[in-house]
């Protein structure tokens, strides 16, 4: 799965001006493969907290897929606390990848829900972050007691 957020990742903040420029020349690829890395993360975080990936698909679903999300909100902070850290982006940098987050996990979840489109699909993302979960992807939390076992 993260090489469809990854390809998500390319295309949107590559299809904005605004946040392309703001990238520093060579850069381009490191932040877009930390912007995925960081959102897979957030997401994988977030099915334990959202009731497994219905709820976490529902809090992603049209209107809710703003900056105000809490679920947006978080993945946003971890992005551009990450982005700032690493990579030294300037505000205007984060704050402008920042804004394209939520159009990003719109799209996302709407190839999700999309029975044609199987590149992303529900269980595939079960599966990818409940593996994460259960290799200790998430800064060491391992499989968290076995709760990755409850959503499959």
């Amino acid at each position: 799965m993260f090489d469809q957020i990854l390809g998500l990742v390319k295309q949107q903040l590559g299809s904005n001006p605004q946040v392309a420029a703001a990238i520093p020349p060579g850069k381009a690829d490191a932040v877009h493969n930390e912007v995925a890395h960081q959102v897979t993360n957030g997401l994988a975080n977030q099915l334990v907290t959202q009731g497994g990936i219905g709820g976490l698909l529902s809090m992603l679903q049209g209107g809710g897929a703003t900056a105000g999300n809490p679920v947006i909100a978080s993945i946003t902070h971890n992005v551009v606390s990450s982005l700032g850290s690493k990579f030294g982006l300037p505000a205007a940098a984060t704050t402008a990848i920042a804004a394209a987050l939520p159009a990003l996990l719109q799209k996302f979840t709407h190839k999700a829900n999309d029975p044609n489109d199987h590149s992303i699909t529900p269980s595939s993302i079960t599966e990818s972050l409940t593996g994460m979960l259960g290799k200790g992807g998430l800064g060491g939390l391992g499989n968290l007691g076995g709760l990755g076992g409850l959503f499959k």
